[in-house]
């Protein structure tokens, strides 16, 4: 839990402001950033979570202001360093718990400022919630893509504002963020490169959600690499080749962004593969997959 040291440099944290109201400060704090586990993300396998030490690393949690409301988040960079290319590290459907926060301790090592954005912040606290279907119908389900977009524009500037380098933008997400990344790789001029993990590429059309990856494939701004589960339930093949073709498609058309992206698909692997808590979790795939998403962000400029 968040001290009372931690409580009051919130209000350093934002910008403009030399005081964060009672409402907007319980709205940040109620969201016990990366500590812990998702309870709608039992059992924890224990045995196969990776905890990396933080020793050598700046980490913590903040809350930046986006249109008056504070949006809280977890952070990692290395010590005492400035100029760092910058990671937006999109959560899973659960939220931004132990392992989200993990990863941005190995993006961190890796010489990266990695920030994760509660982008449920408001429409609830998925930590608080025991069953999935509960979690999707009371939360999840009313998150608008528009907010989410504009929650990661403030991460960009909070970066921007705390030793990030705005030149070295690039995003990573799994499953619910997977798709996020494509999004926002559409959308942001900042970003240089995305990394998407498993995330859906079709979906209906909503007010909230009105287009997704494939209906994006055309305008996308930076190359993303889709790293994918051949075993996937939920994510069918035939989707998968659907936004190949719609990618290749725009880069015959002149857009670099959509013709230099990539899939990689891990033919015996299922749905959240690099969830090491989980016990979906691949360890082959996911170390693999890693790599590449180092890789492919220095490939095209972010590193």
């Amino acid at each position: 839990m968040l001290n009372q040291d931690q409580t009051q440099d919130f209000d350093a944290l934002l910008p403009g402001h030399s005081t964060v109201d009672g409402a907007s400060r319980r709205t940040a704090l109620k969201v016990a950033l990366g500590v812990g586990y998702a309870a709608t993300a039992m059992p924890i396998m224990a045995q196969t979570a990776i905890k990396t030490p933080s020793d050598g690393l700046t980490t913590g949690e903040g809350i930046y202001d986006v249109e008056g409301f504070s949006v809280p988040f977890f952070h990692a960079a290395p010590e005492s360093k400035k100029n760092l290319p910058v990671v937006l590290v999109i959560q899973e459907i659960f939220g931004v718990h132990e392992y989200i926060a993990d990863t941005c301790r190995r993006f961190a090592k890796a010489g990266y400022l990695a920030i994760a954005p509660e982008l449920y912040a408001r429409q609830g606290d998925p930590g608080s919630y025991g069953e999935m279907a509960k979690l999707m119908a009371e939360v999840v389900s009313k998150v608008p893509d528009a907010q989410v977009m504009k929650d990661l524009d403030g991460a960009v500037a909070w970066a921007g504002a705390n030793g990030g380098n705005l030149k070295k933008v690039g995003i990573t997400g799994f499953c619910w963020g997977g798709r996020v990344t494509w999004l926002y790789a559409e959308q942001s001029k900042n970003v240089k490169a995305g990394v998407a993990w498993y995330g859906r590429l079709v979906g209906t059309s909503t007010a909230l959600t009105p287009k997704h990856p494939l209906d994006l494939a055309a305008d996308l701004k930076a190359p993303v690499l889709g790293l994918y589960g051949g075993q996937d339930g939920g994510i069918p093949l035939t989707t998968i080749n659907q936004m190949k073709d719609a990618l290749a498609e725009a880069g015959t058309k002149g857009n670099a962004a959509a013709k230099a992206s990539e899939f990689v698909v891990y033919k015996d692997a299922p749905h959240a593969f690099h969830a090491d808590y989980r016990p979906s979790y691949r360890k082959d795939a996911a170390a693999d997959g890693f790599k590449r998403a180092l890789a492919w962000f220095k490939a095209h400029g972010v590193a």
